[in-house]
């Protein structure tokens, strides 16, 4: 029995490195740096369009800047166009502000079928969510240790 299952074993690892999709380290790392800095930079563009045309003070123009951000990921998601991006830069895509956007939208697209209440709402912070908890956790964890070491 262990025999067959150490041979069903080797076979699926051969199987795995012959089908496996050759990637390009250099190239992958690439592709995220420069798309992860290019969201950046419209990030920065936003600054400037919100300080400048509308006039906002800099929480304003946080907000809106995170705003602006947020609603563009789960448009370009809803629309198609975020896995397209995600397939070509990889952790470029992920790591900013609309890759939030894209984690909590793409769960309610991928259930919708299941209905608003079971497939949307039960699957909204499927990705999300523990990102949310243990962020949450650690930032009050982080600010309780803060607290009794008296701010240092």
């Amino acid at each position: 029995m262990d025999i067959k299952k150490n041979i069903d074993q080797t076979n699926y690892q051969n199987y795995v490195k012959k089908n496996m999709p050759k990637s390009s380290l250099l190239k992958e790392c690439a592709a995220a740096f420069v798309v992860g800095g290019l969201i950046c930079v419209l990030g920065e563009a936003i600054n400037g369009f919100a300080s400048a045309t509308l006039q906002l003070d800099e929480e304003g123009v946080n907000a809106f800047r995170s705003a602006l951000l947020i609603f563009l990921g789960a448009l370009f998601t809803g629309i198609g166009i975020y896995d397209v991006l995600g397939r070509y830069a990889g952790a470029g895509s992920i790591v900013p502000i609309t890759g939030f956007a894209n984690s909590i939208v793409s769960p309610a697209l991928e259930y919708k079928w299941e209905g608003y209440i079971l497939g949307v709402g039960a699957k909204l912070f499927t990705i999300a969510g523990p990102v949310l908890v243990y962020g949450i956790s650690s930032s009050v964890l982080v600010g309780i240790i803060y607290y009794f070491t008296g701010g240092r």
